[in-house]
């Protein structure tokens, strides 16, 4: 008996054992928690390697190009700002300090190409998303060929600007145009688009609408189809009619969606280049005889690639990365002040 209870003492240790471990006094001296020797303890320490750096390896990219083609430039466009640059001699750069900038704010042009940018931004967007908001209402029902529908709001989105300016520019011609053709056929003078101060105005925007329209509208519809049904199904049952369930149930749940629109539109406004540039033609980078529909980026391209004072030029970009910073902070305060309303 007494040798039979030795044995299972000493087995014991052996049965505990997980496998691959040494069992009693060596697994002892080698201690918890410490990988065994040779090539396993290579192989765990480079697992632990490969688990810690994969990540930062596969968004590593996007950082690269942000950094190479986003950051650099905008802190060499801050450099230039403060110096005297020209197109012509980029290696003679002499200091100026804030002297860009205060001959910027001085400038009459300037706060001219603000006026305008933030007038075809409000003439474009306000009307913009009202239809937008429409049309996604309409398609949100059960219509035939839907998917159709959806692809046609889409197309002026995926049109080239330029396409799509040089077809408005035959539109809106003082001779032969099919607007003044209209507007001549129901007794109104033709007007001379380009060189008149709100029908420039105008033209240009009718552009923009036509071009984001269709894209907002489908934001608007994939927030429609999120709205619950049961909110529909109450209001029905309250005895309200669709014109009275779009107004309070589908526009209240839209508000953070429409906020949303309304940034990225006023953003798009403040960037507004191509349309101006291309419906101009030749004084297109001026804004027109008179710089009537001169924009800020446009006044940017005149500045640094017409006239080639890059100095200014780079003051006009960041004033416009502070104004674009400045809407972002206003968007930060509606979007707080609507999640504490809610």
């Amino acid at each position: 008996m007494t040798s039979s209870k030795q044995a299972l003492a000493q087995s014991a240790p052996s049965a505990d054992a997980a496998p691959g471990e040494q069992p009693g006094a060596a697994r002892g001296a080698q201690g918890r928690g410490t990988p065994p020797p040779g090539p396993s303890s290579w192989r765990s320490r480079l697992y632990r390697w490969d688990m810690k750096a994969s990540p930062y390896a596969f968004i590593s990219p996007f950082f690269i190009f942000f950094g190479a083609f986003s950051l650099v430039p905008l802190l060499y466009t801050a450099w230039y700002s403060l110096h005297n640059v020209q197109l012509a001699d980029l290696d003679n750069q002499t200091w100026a300090g804030l002297d860009n900038y205060q001959n910027l704010f001085s400038s009459d042009f300037f706060w001219n190409s603000l006026w305008v940018t933030l007038l075809i931004g409000v003439i474009s967007t306000v009307p913009q998303l009202i239809m937008a908001i429409g049309l996604a209402h309409l398609l949100n029902y059960k219509l035939r060929g839907s998917t159709v529908w959806r692809v046609v709001m889409l197309t002026p989105y995926a049109t080239s600007v330029a396409a799509a300016t040089l077809v408005f520019v035959l539109l809106y011609s003082w001779d032969g145009g099919m607007i003044n053709w209209l507007l001549d056929f129901v007794g109104v003078d033709p007007i001379n688009w380009r060189e008149s101060d709100w029908g420039s105005k105008f033209a240009v925007s009718t552009i923009v609408i036509w071009r984001w329209t269709g894209y907002n509208a489908l934001i608007y519809l994939a927030a429609m189809q999120a709205i619950p049904a049961d909110l529909y199904e109450s209001a029905s049952l309250d005895g309200a009619n669709r014109w009275q369930q779009f107004r309070h149930v589908t526009v209240p749940q839209l508000r953070p969606t429409i906020l949303f629109t309304v940034v990225v539109s006023t953003i798009g406004a403040t960037q507004l280049f191509g349309e101006p540039l291309l419906f101009g033609g030749v004084s297109g980078s001026k804004g027109g005889s008179d710089h009537q529909y001169q924009t800020l980026g446009l006044y940017m391209y005149d500045q640094g690639w017409v006239i080639g004072n890059l100095g200014k030029a780079s003051a006009i970009a960041w004033s416009m990365f502070l104004i674009l910073l400045l809407i972002a902070v206003i968007n930060l305060l509606v979007s707080r002040r609507l999640r504490k309303s809610q």
